[in-house]
């Protein structure tokens, strides 16, 4: 028999360099806290999720945009260690590398501020050269930290060829978004601040969360996946629906857990995984990112998740 190859994902999207101070509690408007330590580290939305694709096996294909600046070099130097291929990373003499400001508390929780640079300049000329590339992938990752237009042209290409597109509505916009956008992707992934933001439903437990699915799909979503971190993950499409509990794990840091949750997901739906064992696979793979170090650096290997699932810790 000849052993199959990995799964070819693509991911059409945004590069950080994480900046990261560790306190004891987020502080309030106007208030200084004292931090920990700090850390310097890839981060960003579509960086996370293609580093969470190769850490699993899969052939991870990158487009986007990073500055010419110190952070790019290092930004570019992490991707490539981590096994992203990087054809099609392109390097913006006008614009600085994307950075994301993050403060993370003793429970893990977080709050960030991103700046956008070099990222708010992808565009479909970006994904046109990336175009023999996207045609390969089985699966397209796409994210909102870079502009639409370049990931509904990214999503009309990989859908062309047959290939699944999953899009994470983050940062969702306070607008909501079209129509079009939905009917754009197979998949739909938002948390549950996301999923409010679209729906008007902010979802705590299961029955919320198929509440706001189900007005998800009327708005053209093919498949809509809840994702409630320590809650657990409700999903649903045309032809089935499940909820997905926690998986119990130690959680240190929650950056990026959503990010590897879309990698893990793409990897098990360009193998051909039905959805409600692609989602928890993909649940695996959020929950143990939490218990590293934040975003990129996070991402598990394909032996630890078979773990986890199986039941081995």
């Amino acid at each position: 028999m000849v052993p199959r190859s990995p799964p070819t994902v693509a991911t059409c999207g945004s590069v950080n360099v994480d900046i990261t101070a560790f306190c004891e509690r987020l502080p309030r408007p106007g208030e200084t806290v004292m931090g920990r330590r700090y850390t310097i580290a890839l981060g960003g939305k579509g960086a996370n999720q293609a580093v969470a694709v190769s850490r699993l096996g899969g052939r991870s294909i990158f487009v986007g945009r990073i500055g010419t600046d110190a952070f790019g070099a290092l930004a570019r130097r992490r991707l490539a260690e981590l096994g992203v291929e990087l054809d099609h990373l392109a390097s913006d003499p006008n614009a600085p590398t994307g950075v994301a400001v993050i403060d993370v508390d003793r429970r893990a929780e977080n709050s960030i501020i991103v700046i956008g640079g070099a990222n708010l300049a992808v565009g479909e000329a970006d994904v046109d050269a990336a175009k023999p590339a996207l045609q390969l992938a089985d699966a397209l990752l796409l994210q909102l930290e870079t502009p639409l237009a370049a990931s509904l042209a990214a999503a009309r290409l990989v859908r062309a060829a047959a290939g699944v597109v999953i899009l994470d509505p983050a940062p969702a916009p306070i607008g909501g978004l079209d129509d079009e956008v939905f009917r754009a992707a197979d998949v739909i992934s938002p948390n549950e601040t996301e999923t409010e933001t679209l729906v008007g439903i902010l979802p705590t437990n299961p029955r919320e969360a198929a509440a706001a699915a189900s007005r998800l799909l009327a708005r053209g979503a093919p498949a809509a996946i809840i994702k409630m971190g320590a809650r657990g993950v409700y999903y649903r499409d045309s032809k089935s629906e499940g909820f997905v509990p926690p998986f119990s794990v130690r959680a240190v840091n929650s950056v990026g857990a959503g990010d590897c949750f879309n990698g893990g997901l793409a990897m098990a739906l360009a193998r051909g995984d039905p959805l409600a064992d692609a989602v928890r696979f993909a649940a695996a793979c959020g929950a143990l990112a939490t218990t590293g170090p934040g975003g990129a650096d996070s991402a598990p290997t394909l032996e630890a998740v078979e773990r986890l699932t199986s039941g081995g810790g």
